[in-house]
Formats: C-alpha cells, structure tokens, sequence
C-alpha cells in the first residue's frame, strides 16, 4: 500500500527528457478552478445577492496586455447561482484587492471610495501648495483654526465629565425606582376604587331587583296573616268568587233570591179547637189563599204543587 502513494517515480539510465514531446496550447487558455467569492456583490440581471465566501466553480484566465510591476493579472468567470448570468472580476495587486468588471455591483464599498477620496484631495492639496505659496498659509490658517476648534470641544466634554462625575447615579435610579413605584400604587389605587365603585352599583342594583320582587308578591298577598298554613282548609278569594259568579250569571242567568223564593212556600198553620176557630179558620184560609201573591211566570210546577197541597 505504501508503494501505490509513493511519489518517486522510476527513470531507467537511458531516459533522454528532451524526447518527450511539448504541448503546444494557446497562452490564453482557461483553467477550471474551485474559489470563494472575494467580496459581497449583487447580481445586475436578477437582484441576486452574492455574499462573500460563497464557493463556484470559475473559470480562470491570464490577462495578456495588463500586469502590474511584473504581476501578472488573473480575470475569473463565474454564474449567477439563480439566473445563471455571466460575472466577471479580476485581481488587483496595486490595492492588494479584487475589481468587478461585469456582471454585478460590489456591495459596501463606501468605505473603499471614501478612502480614495481623501487621498485624491490630499494629492491635489500638495500640487497646488508646490506651486502656490499663498494657497500654502491659507491651509495652515484653517488648519489652525480647526486644531483650535477640537481644543475647545475636547474642553467642554471634559467639563461636562467632571459635572457628571459628581452626580450620583445611584441615588438617581432609587428616585426613579420610587417614582415608578408610588406611580404603580397610585394605579392600584385607582383600579381598587373602581372595583369597589362597580360592586356598590352592582350591589345597588341587586338590592333594587330585590325590593321590586318583594313589593310584587306584597301585592299578590296584601295581608300575610290570612296566607294559608299546609294543614288549613282552602278557602278561596271572595273577590275571585265574586267575578266567577258574575260570569256564572252573565251565561246561565241570576239565581233566585231568599225573597223570591219566600213566595212560594206557605207555612202551615195550626188547627183551632173551638167551632169559631173552625169557622174563622176557613175563612181565612180563604182569604190567605185569595191574599196569596201571584206566582212569578218562572216559578216552576213543583213550587205550585207545593203551595196548593199547604193550603188544603
């Protein structure tokens, strides 16, 4: 096993390497190469977002007519991972960087163009002070005038760190605490008192409901003496009696009183002893049935019957 992975290879005595025949391949060539993406980049074509560290499979070429001090300069293509768009970016050896060429954006490059920015005034800044004295003690005015400036500032921040450090900060978060704190029971009050207000009105209204339910059964039973015991006999209401018998005399018709009825029945009178009795008894027997009142047109054939048979 460990001849199979040995990289020495055998070379008999008469090998001759100028024999071996050269590959004659174009200087403009690509090679297929395995990288990361160098910097965070947005695809033109789809919006695609690249993010730096993402791995491809590049194609990878040699720049003919650009080098930099004798470096030679690489330029890799790549595929958008979502719409398969061609990107293109090389190598940068002056700023030790990658440079987009097409394809895409580079993404937070605000701080690189910031960058060069300030070196590209910087350099105009000396031009013009290597052929303009004038120009060289206005920069040093304003140079002054801005040293002086953040003087000041610094002078008033440290004032106001010496003010702040005599401030207690402990005794501010406890009054702050108390502050939140009295502010906390102060709600709790206030939630209390409308808990307490509610259930007085929903007690209020218990009690109303109460009063209302107790006057209707006064109403209903006026006199509790007269309610009936479980053992008593029943006795019904006059008044209910009254309106029954009012309906009773409305459908059939009103009964007859005791006077009414008076009339029909006679009472039989005791015998006379004596002859003048007799007489005097026929007599009046006659005329008490002649002074007998007349029978009402309603009275029945019993009552006739009843009041014939008394006066025989």
């Amino acid at each position: 096993m460990s001849e199979r992975k040995a990289l020495n290879k055998y070379y008999p005595p008469d090998f001759d390497p100028t024999e071996i025949p050269k590959l004659r391949l174009p200087k403009e060539r690509q090679y297929v190469v395995r990288l990361m993406a160098p910097f965070n980049m947005r695809c033109r074509t789809c919006g695609e977002y690249i993010y730096k560290g993402k791995k491809f499979n590049a194609r990878k070429e040699t720049l003919q007519n650009e080098s930099y001090l004798g470096l030679p300069i690489f330029r890799f293509y790549i595929k958008c991972p979502r719409c398969l768009a061609g990107i293109t970016f090389k190598t940068d050896p002056q700023n030790t960087d990658y440079a987009m060429e097409h394809g895409a954006t580079r993404n937070f490059q605000a701080q690189k163009l910031l960058e060069e920015e300030e070196k590209r005034m910087q350099k105009e800044r000396e031009e013009e002070e290597l052929n303009n004295p004038m120009k060289v003690l206005e920069n040093r005015t304003k140079d002054s005038k801005l040293e002086m400036e953040i003087l000041e500032n610094l002078q008033e921040l440290k004032e106001l760190n010496q003010r702040q450090a005599n401030v207690d900060f402990e005794a501010m978060l406890q009054q702050h605490k108390e502050v939140e704190e009295k502010q906390r029971r102060k709600e709790q009050e206030e939630d209390e008192q409308e808990m307490k207000a509610m259930l007085e009105q929903a007690q209020s209204r218990r009690l109303l409901g109460d009063s209302d339910s107790d006057e209707e059964q006064a109403k209903r039973c006026p006199n509790p003496t007269t309610q009936t015991k479980p053992m008593d006999i029943p006795q019904e209401d006059p008044q209910r009696r009254r309106l029954r018998m009012e309906s009773w005399e409305c459908s059939v018709g009103k009964l007859s009183t005791r006077a009414q009825l008076a009339g029909l029945v006679a009472r039989r009178k005791e015998k006379a002893h004596s002859a003048l009795d007799k007489g005097m008894g026929t007599h009046g027997i006659t005329a008490s049935t002649s002074s007998l009142p007349a029978p009402p047109a309603a009275t029945s054939l019993l009552g006739l019957l009843g009041a014939y048979s008394d006066s025989d």
